[in-house]
């Protein structure tokens, strides 16, 4: 029997979620299997993802393939009508030992997606590496309680929900215990990590617990924030922690603020402007990446042409553009 394979498409969460799925599969004795983790942040994306299916499909006759990931849970349908696919097993339950053993006893059912919106808890289990990747990615957070307009995501994970900072402690230091010299948070909405855990810690008491519980961490890196959500403690971590890396992902969409306005963000691009600054006075090496929504319907020139001064003005180095 030979161990499933994993096709992972879209973000951080998915790669972590990708390796967490092969130990689980495996567990349950899955195998001749291929496990296509979808993504759902742009229609690309799921084409793309239907693309590799058929791929797969041709290059593993007789294999087993599961459908899951963000696409399979928003559009579960149309992917268990492609004759590829085996099996659509949703997000709410890719991560649970008991799916993948029913999974392998043939028990479940040919599509397995149930309403993500009713999920209370963010499972973790825990995980040896990342494949042949260099740096490890830990799942703090999965889910969003945000609607901007143009986001599907919430609608694939469900509402916010943080994995405890024990839970996160000890990926990571088994990580680190296994040689890993950088660890990557990620999540959906990182910023909105401890709203639903008792006492609602931020997201800078996270980054402070991990440091002072694995003082053998050479590297912590944050993935894609929120900034108008960062938090007091986060900022005092990125000025004080030299092993907390100065290089942040913003979610900034767009530097119009009517853009903004239309695409039910929280922030004025004044606020993005200003985070940027404040941080950079804490930590003066600081560089800044961002993602941005080129051609918003209703985005005139005008609009368009204050997105490209927001990125000298904020000093951005990386841009991930959405056309």
């Amino acid at each position: 029997m030979t161990a499933p394979r994993l096709a992972t498409f879209g973000c951080r969460l998915n790669a972590y979620e990708s390796e967490a799925m092969k130990g689980l599969a495996q567990q349950a004795g899955l195998g001749d299997a291929v496990i296509v983790n979808t993504c759902a942040v742009t229609a690309e994306a799921v084409r793309q993802a239907r693309q590799a299916i058929r791929r797969l499909r041709r290059e593993n006759p007789q294999a087993r393939i599961v459908a899951t990931g963000c696409a399979a849970q928003t559009e579960p349908a149309s992917f268990a009508a492609m004759p590829e696919v085996d099996q659509v097993l949703g997000n709410a339950a890719k991560l649970r030992p008991e799916a993948w053993a029913d999974v392998a006893s043939g028990a479940a059912p040919r599509v397995a997606v149930s309403d993500v919106m009713a999920e209370t808890r963010a499972p973790a289990p825990l995980i040896d590496g990342l494949g042949a990747r260099a740096r490890a990615y830990v799942q703090v957070q999965n889910g969003c309680d945000h609607r901007c307009t143009f986001c599907i995501i919430p609608y694939g994970r469900g509402n916010s929900r943080s994995v405890p900072a024990a839970v996160v402690v000890e990926q990571i230091a088994r990580l680190v215990g296994r040689g890993f010299n950088e660890v990557v948070l990620t999540g959906v909405d990182m910023t909105g990590w401890g709203a639903d855990l008792e006492g609602a810690p931020r997201l800078g008491d996270l980054v402070r617990a991990v440091l002072r519980a694995v003082p053998d961490l050479p590297r912590l890196r944050i993935s894609s924030i929120d900034s108008v959500e960062a938090d007091p403690a986060l900022i005092e971590a990125i000025g004080a922690e030299p092993r907390l890396m100065p290089h942040l992902h913003l979610s900034l969409q767009a530097g119009d603020d009517l853009v903004l306005k239309r695409m039910k963000r929280r922030h004025v691009r004044d606020d993005a402007v200003a985070f940027c600054a404040q941080v950079r006075a804490a930590r003066p090496e600081a560089v800044f990446g961002a993602d941005l929504i080129a051609g918003f319907p209703t985005e005139t020139e005008a609009m368009f042409a204050n997105t490209l001064r927001l990125v000298e003005e904020c000093g951005l180095t990386w841009l991930h553009v959405f056309p």
